[in-house]
């Protein structure tokens, strides 16, 4: 690991302490909105003040927690899709899986992530608060969001698309789209965003990618290019209102997720500094 100068170190800082932070992940609750493929999320008190008392008076509460690993804000390892058999870099899936856990590309190959966000933001460019459910954000309005914006993407980059759909998720049926779909990427939206070099692909929904109406999680080709053919990190049901709400669409962006040894995914709170 290479170390920066003083200086250098200095400069950050203090630029992170003017820094307005943004906090993209979402509360994890009882009863939050959540795909029904994974496991539910389940918070309790385990033990609560006054089941066990010291001597002095004192008294502690602590608590029980189920998830899947795909639930709430969360990264998708390279071990969470395959496609006719084989993970990246053609790894053979069965073999990997063998021993109930992914000794290579899982979630804990991914290392914390410092650097340079994009934030597209398709309903701004479209004049609309929300992109309907079912809506395909093309490669036009990906390219059109970042012309508007003045924000290109460079190789490296985190990019975070908004649909605006994140203002459904404390309705989770809604958020969930099954009748409507859900707004995203699809195929060649997912192409591009890995031809422009993103080294991270964000979105404000449960699947990142686009759902048509009434065909859930059939097919998932935006996952199959970016986990599985391309090597691209996914990060999902992100809250991206604020940062467009800021006009913020270049920032520091920071990422750390529970370092789950040989997991498929993990849950994740990412910050947006600027």
């Amino acid at each position: 690991m290479s170390r920066s100068s003083p200086g250098v170190a200095a400069a950050l800082i203090e630029l992170a302490a003017q820094a307005t932070v943004y906090d993209l992940g979402r509360p994890m609750r009882n009863g939050m909105a959540q795909s029904p493929n994974h496991p539910q999320f389940h918070h309790c008190l385990d033990r609560r003040h006054g089941d066990r008392i010291r001597a002095d008076g004192g008294s502690a509460a602590a608590d029980l927690l189920t998830t899947g690993c795909h639930v709430g804000t969360h990264v998708d390892a390279l071990a969470h899709v395959s496609h006719r058999g084989h993970l990246y870099g053609g790894v053979d899936a069965a073999e990997a899986q063998a021993d109930g856990g992914f000794e290579v590309l899982g979630i804990h190959e991914i290392p914390p992530f410092v650097g340079r966000g994009v934030l597209l933001d398709t309903p701004s460019l479209l004049g609309v608060e929300v992109c309907e459910g079912g809506h395909e954000i093309t490669i036009g309005e990906l390219e059109g969001a970042m012309a508007r914006q003045g924000s290109p993407i460079r190789p490296g980059d985190a990019v975070l698309v908004r649909s605006g759909w994140g203002t459904h998720f404390d309705n989770p049926q809604r958020y969930l789209g099954v009748g409507t779909g859900v707004p995203g990427v699809g195929e060649d939206g997912a192409r591009w965003l890995a031809d422009q070099g993103a080294t991270l692909a964000g979105a404000d929904t449960l699947a990142f990618e686009c759902l048509p109406a009434g065909e859930g999680h059939a097919l998932l080709p935006a996952h199959r290019v970016l986990l599985v053919e391309r090597g691209i990190n996914i990060i999902e049901a992100m809250d991206l209102d604020r940062l467009a709400a800021a006009g913020v669409y270049e920032f520091v962006f920071v990422l750390s997720h529970l370092n789950i040894y040989g997991a498929t995914g993990a849950p994740a709170r990412p910050l947006a500094l600027a």
